[in-house]
């Protein structure tokens, strides 16, 4: 039933939106704090749908940056979804183009690593689960950023109580879900050592998509497991 499929994208998304909401209305109330109006944050929030990409944009418009810095820079946080949407493919070659715009528009870390384990596992990633996983995600994140752009000030510092290691652990869990994977422990250790890197000697944003980059260079390098021949078994006329 297609209605079953949107509930269960929604049950699956659940937990995420519970883990990623501080995090709008904390994007609210640091856009407010940058001197955006409510209209601004919010749609901000509602167009660019990213939200290490916003972080990182309210803070370049705080310092009068260039507008093309500023749209480089998110580039750069976000060109690992290119890597997302070239993997998700072979599972939604299916979907209408507008399917598909929708589709690329929701792609967010939680939403490529649930699709693509769905596919993995031999089920149909349909439009109407992606779209269920998808809402249920994007729209508490709209609300929450116009609360935090209206409270902003009443939140405080999300680190004072712990809410900062919420995404964080997500994100360590949706790692450890492809733990199975050929070479996945170097490709894994390397990225995280060219990211850390990269964030001391060149700064941020760019170090995401340098360890990106350092791991995929890596996992096209390194050789994949061939599973063993089956036995060949000889039949004998009588």
């Amino acid at each position: 039933m297609i209605n079953d499929e949107f509930w269960q994208g929604v049950r699956r998304g659940f937990p995420i939106m519970l883990a990623a909401s501080p995090f709008g209305a904390l994007f609210g109330a640091l856009a407010i704090d940058n001197g955006f109006s409510i209209f601004d944050a919010v749609f901000m929030s509602v167009t660019v749908y990213a939200g290490a990409s916003q972080m990182v944009g309210i803070e370049l418009f705080n310092h009068n940056v260039q507008p093309w810095l500023i749209v480089l820079s998110v580039f750069a946080v976000n060109f690992r979804h290119i890597l997302y949407s070239a993997s998700l493919a072979r599972y939604i070659g299916h979907f209408s183009p507008l399917q598909k715009l929708v589709a690329f528009f929701l792609l967010t870390d939680p939403q490529y690593a649930e699709s693509e384990k769905k596919g993995e596992s031999g089920e149909t990633v349909s439009f109407i689960w992606y779209l269920g996983f998808g809402m249920i995600i994007y729209l508490p994140w709209q609300i929450m950023t116009l609360i935090g752009a209206i409270f902003g000030q009443m939140i405080g510092d999300p680190k004072a109580i712990g809410l900062d290691v919420l995404l964080p652990i997500y994100f360590m869990g949706l790692v450890l879900g492809f733990r199975r994977r050929d070479n996945w422990l170097p490709v894994v250790a390397v990225s995280a050592v060219v990211s850390v890197g990269a964030m001391h000697f060149v700064g941020s944003p760019w170090h995401v998509s340098i360890g990106a980059l350092a791991g995929v260079i890596l996992a096209a390098c390194l050789p994949l497991r061939t599973p063993p021949e089956e036995p060949v078994t000889l039949e004998h006329e009588v």
